[in-house]
């Protein structure tokens, strides 16, 4: 009977010989997925960095070129406004000879009639120049009494005046023009001095 008992005693090891196998079969937890992900990842951020760059460069571009369509559009702009600047100093002296003209001609002269028509025929001239040069946008200058500016105005002597302030302009020489925003010609101008003279020294401008 012991025999028996002992011979049918089951060994819990030897119970099931599968389950051995079946632990071995059991695949084992391993990274072997990882480089591919990483690669992946790797791309994505390149790609990604890729597109900023790009845009990038877009932006600056469009930029770029809204700076030339300006600077084009500005340039095009001068040449329409200051086009005839040439031909406008030109048409000064023309001015400034009239003016010599008629300065020339003393204010108490008993003119002839003949004379007169002449002196008329110039005036008219000077002030149709003159018309003609403010529908081109040319106009003049006369800072008579104004203080001196240096972006207007060209001092050519300085002249003691009692009462006026230092930089004040007391004698216009020579008027000056300015086409739009654009000084043509400064005024050529003598300015007053601080002192104690009482005396004002001019200059004649009569030829």
């Amino acid at each position: 009977m012991t025999d028996n008992n002992e011979d049918n005693d089951v060994n819990p090891e030897s119970e099931n010989p599968e389950s051995e196998n079946n632990e071995n079969d059991i695949p084992e937890n391993t990274d072997a997925g990882a480089p591919e992900g990483r690669q992946e990842d790797d791309k994505l951020v390149a790609a990604v960095t890729e597109i900023a760059d790009l845009k990038d460069r877009l932006l600056r571009a469009v930029a770029e070129t809204e700076n030339l369509r300006r600077r084009a559009d500005r340039e095009k702009a001068d040449a329409a406004n200051y086009a005839m600047t040439a031909f406008a100093r030109d048409l000064l002296s023309v001015g400034d000879n009239l003016r010599r003209a008629l300065d020339s001609i003393p204010a108490d002269t008993d003119l002839g009639d003949n004379a007169k028509t002449l002196v008329e025929g110039i005036e008219m001239t000077e002030r149709e120049l003159l018309n003609m040069l403010e529908r081109h946008n040319i106009k003049k200058i006369d800072p008579m009494g104004e203080k001196f500016s240096h972006a207007l105005h060209q001092a050519l002597f300085e002249v003691p005046d009692t009462g006026k302030e230092d930089g004040t302009i007391v004698q216009v020489m020579q008027v000056g023009y300015v086409i739009k925003d654009r000084l043509l010609r400064p005024a050529m101008v003598g300015v007053a001095k601080g002192g104690a003279s009482e005396k004002v020294e001019r200059v004649d401008t009569k030829v």
